[in-house]
């Protein structure tokens, strides 16, 4: 029921929020049937019907090509932010899970001390690998980090690079705890790859290994990764197709190009098959 028709019955009209607005325009033939206007309102409707066919029919548009086209890239790419409270509950969790016979997580292997007092768990599930560390003196889980498979490359690339995320508590972050296990991932021969999105810590984590370790700029497309150089513009690095990379123990910017890897930039890529085309 329409603003218009509440008023004549007495009720009162309940704005709505723009979020939960149809597509259409309330008033829109497309939107649900509308009786005939009588009299002058008759009129006036035949005058004015074109101009609303018109919106009407640019309206249903625009909702098929928002349905149709990928959604726009966003721009501001380190901007996540995860709540402190809610990563204390999952580490509780997982905690309690690391201690009960029978669950997955407390058939971790145990890795060398990567840091004095604490204890890194491993497991592989999938081609995925997952480190929790843990504070046995205080009884809880300081963190952990998963190495996560690229659906984004082939299967020659999945085999050689992973994406790792983590989350650690607050009182456990910024003692180079995230930057140990990543080393480890490194010295395993993994190639690591940022993800599309990254908090500020994250993004100082980074650059803070590429001072050991070779890192690169690259585009994921076409199930490839394409190699940028040391060094990209701002607006380039702001791409959500755009990654940073890691070089693991083994690997050299020569060997990814000679394994079929890393591939020339994706513009002189495109160039290569437009000329062979």
């Amino acid at each position: 029921m329409n603003t218009l028709a509440l008023h004549r019955r007495g009720l009162p009209a309940r704005p709505t929020l723009r979020s939960h607005r149809s597509s259409f325009s309330p008033r829109s033939a497309l939107a649900f049937p509308q009786p005939p206007p009588s009299g002058a309102a008759r009129a006036v409707g035949c005058a004015a019907w074109p101009a609303a066919f018109h919106s009407a029919l640019g309206t249903a548009v625009a909702a098929v090509l928002r349905r149709v086209l990928p959604p726009p890239r966003m721009e501001l790419r380190i901007d996540v932010n995860r709540p402190d409270a809610g990563i204390e509950a999952e580490l509780d969790t997982l905690y309690g899970r690391l201690h009960s016979p029978g669950d997955p997580i407390h058939r971790c292997t145990r890795l060398p001390a990567l840091l004095p007092g604490l204890v890194f768990h491993h497991r592989e599930a999938d081609g995925e690998h997952y480190v929790y560390v843990e504070d046995p003196a205080r009884a809880r889980l300081a963190g952990y980090t998963v190495f996560n498979r690229l659906i984004e490359v082939d299967r020659r690339t999945d085999r050689h690079v992973r994406s790792p995320h983590s989350k650690y508590a607050p009182a456990y972050q910024g003692r180079g705890i995230a930057s140990a296990v990543y080393g480890w991932g490194l010295d395993r021969g993994f190639c690591l790859v940022s993800g599309a999105r990254q908090s500020e810590g994250a993004h100082a984590l980074w650059r803070a290994l590429a001072r050991r370790r070779p890192l690169r700029w690259v585009a994921l497309r076409a199930r490839r990764m394409h190699d940028l150089g040391v060094s990209i513009p701002p607006a380039r690095a702001a791409e959500l197709d755009t990654r940073m990379i890691l070089l693991g123990a083994g690997w050299s910017v020569a060997r990814l190009h000679a394994q079929g890897l890393l591939h020339p930039p994706a513009d002189a890529a495109n160039d290569a098959i437009r000329k062979r085309a």
